[in-house]
C-alpha cells in the first residue's frame, strides 16, 4: 500500500486542477494536451505523489503518537 504524503487541501486543490486541465480535451481548444490533466487528478485521487516519494516529502499533517 502507498503511504500517503499529500496533504487533505492539496488533494483537494489538485483535483481540481486536474478536472480542469482534462476539460481542455472536452472544451477549450480540444487538445490531446488536456489528458495531462489525469497526472494531477491520479495523485488526487490516490493521496500519493512520486516526486515526493523520490525527495522525502510529506505535505500530510504528522498524526499524534506517530
Amino acid at each position: 500500500m502507498l503511504k500517503v504524503n499529500i496533504h487533505p487541501i492539496e488533494r483537494v486543490i489538485r483535483g481540481i486542477f486536474g478536472l480542469a486541465v482534462l476539460s481542455l480535451v472536452v472544451w477549450g481548444p480540444k487538445s490531446a494536451w488536456g489528458l495531462l490533466g489525469l497526472v494531477p487528478l491520479a495523485t488526487a485521487l490516490t493521496g500519493w505523489c512520486p516526486p515526493y516519494a523520490l525527495l522525502g516529502i510529506s505535505t500530510c499533517p504528522k498524526k499524534a503518537g506517530s
